[in-house]
Order: C-alpha cells, then sequence, then structure tokens
C-alpha cells in the first residue's frame, strides 16, 4: 500500500502568492540595484538573497543548533562572494576552496553541539544550504560575460517570469499533480517553460549570442530549472506545513518565511545554469 500523500496545513492561495510576490522583489532588487550602483549594487543584492535564505531556511527546517547554523550560512555568504569578485579572474572555480571548507564547517559545527538530535537531517539541510549560498554568489557573473550587463537582466527577467507564472497557473489549474499532495501540476511547468523561452527571444538584442534559435533555448532550460526547482522547494514547503505543524501564530513557518525558500531556491539553481549555458549557446 502506498502512503498517504502530505496535507498542507496552507492554503493553496497562501502557498503560490506570497511565493510569487517575493520572486518579483527578488528579480526586482537584483535588476535595480546594479543599475543605481553597479558591481556593489549587485554583490549588496545578493549578499540580501543569499542571507534571507540562510535565515528563513534555518528558521523553517529547524536545524539543530540555531546560531551556528545561521553563522556558518552568513560566512558561507560572505566567503563565496569574495572569492567571485576579489580574483583579477573572475571564474566559479574560485568556489572550489569554499565549498570545501564550508562542508567541514557544517559538520564540525554539527557534531560539536550537545545532545545531537536529528543529526543526520540537520547535516543534510546544512549543506543543501551552503550549496544554494554557493550557486547564489554566481549572480555575480552573470554581468561580466559576453552580452555583459544585458545577459544579466534577460536571464533574471526569464527565470523570474517563469517563476511568477508557475505559480499563477499553479493558483488556478494545479493538475495534473506532479507531486502527490503538492500544489504544482504539469500547466504550471509548461507555462513556466514557455515564457521563459518567450522573455528570452524577446530580450534576444540585449545579450550575445542575439539569435532566435538559441534565445529560446536558453530561455526554455532555464524557465524548466526554474519549475522544477519549484516543485522541490514546494515539496519542502508542503513537509514542513503538513500535519498541521504550522500555526496561524507559527512566524517561523508562516507562508512568508517559506516563501522566500520558494524563492531563493529556483534562482540558486538557474545562476549556475545560465553560466553553463553561456558557453554552449
Amino acid at each position: 500500500m502506498s502512503p498517504p500523500a502530505l496535507e498542507s496545513a496552507l492554503s493553496v492561495r497562501a502557498h503560490h502568492l506570497p511565493a510569487a510576490a517575493l520572486a518579483t522583489l527578488a528579480v526586482a532588487l537584483l535588476v535595480l540595484l546594479p543599475q543605481v550602483l553597479g558591481d556593489v549594487g549587485r554583490l549588496a543584492a545578493v549578499l540580501v538573497l543569499q542571507l534571507g535564505l540562510a535565515l528563513t531556511w534555518v528558521l523553517a527546517t529547524g536545524i539543530q543548533g540555531f546560531a551556528g547554523s545561521l553563522a556558518v550560512g552568513a560566512a558561507a555568504a560572505v566567503a563565496a562572494d569574495l572569492a567571485l569578485v576579489l580574483p583579477d579572474r573572475h571564474t566559479l572555480g574560485g568556489l572550489l576552496v569554499v565549498f570545501g571548507v564550508g562542508f567541514l564547517a557544517v559538520v564540525l559545527q554539527q557534531m560539536f553541539r550537545k545532545p545531537r538530535p536529528d543529526l543526520v537531517a540537520s547535516l543534510s539541510g546544512g549543506v543543501l544550504l551552503f550549496c544554494a549560498i554557493g550557486a547564489l554568489a554566481a549572480l555575480l557573473l552573470l554581468g561580466r560575460g559576453p552580452g555583459g550587463s544585458g545577459r544579466a537582466l534577460v536571464v533574471l527577467l526569464a527565470v523570474g517570469a517563469a517563476l511568477v507564472a508557475g505559480h499563477l497557473v499553479d493558483l488556478v489549474l494545479p493538475r495534473p499533480h506532479l507531486a502527490p499532495g503538492v500544489p504544482r501540476g504539469l500547466p504550471g511547468l509548461a507555462v513556466a517553460v514557455l515564457v521563459g523561452a518567450v522573455v528570452a527571444y524577446l530580450g534576444r538584442e540585449l545579450a550575445e549570442p542575439a539569435g532566435g534559435p538559441a534565445a529560446l533555448a536558453y530561455g526554455a532550460v532555464l524557465g524548466l530549472v526554474a519549475g522544477l526547482v519549484g516543485l522541490a522547494a514546494s515539496y519542502v514547503v508542503v513537509e514542513l506545513t503538513a500535519d498541521g505543524r504550522v500555526g496561524p501564530g507559527d512566524d517561523a513557518t508562516s507562508p512568508w518565511v517559506l516563501a522566500v525558500v520558494q524563492a531563493a531556491l529556483p534562482l540558486a539553481a538557474c545562476a549556475p545554469v545560465a553560466l553553463a549555458l553561456q558557453t554552449v549557446l
């Protein structure tokens, strides 16, 4: 007999609308601050997103050792950003040392706390957070490759539009479900891919290369990644709010706290994918 599907304490509206709103806000921050402050603004926007994810992830998932986990997450954000912006040659290779040291820091932080309940869950949650924070740092390199700031603008708009469109479609038509108990459906994923492709195509003149087929493929892949990681984030939210774990006064897992996770994780996944696609499209 298959296990029963998870049932979230959040309504479908509370699941999708805050996430769509914060995805819009995050993309606006990543787009506007660099326009005003240049590279400093881009660094500030990425750091705000990283620290917001660290705080909300530790709060929502209940990783043991709250202060230590938060300190490791904040240190990871600063280290990852500096590893990409300080060297003369800006490449993702600078993150290798950060990931190596960071993994050790997560393990030691969890092993040194006493007592050690939920050790495996806290270790896995800490490692995933560290990887997501490092991936968000890749947003710092989007404006430094071919196409410059135009490419970064197109990527951010394509991913943001795909995320928001997916949430809005799933708000009204979350079937057929892509995962039992999760209000995300196949139409929402298809629309995310389509919207990502359309936005990249419309913005093709701002980036290099400007070819229509390449732009369509670029946006479609970004929309697909955003949709799939958004589905995974929604599953996390449903699991955290299942069985009445969230009450009206529970700030740690309120819809707005969880929405940060839903907005930041897809952006984190799309950043290195966008950089990789620049080398083949």
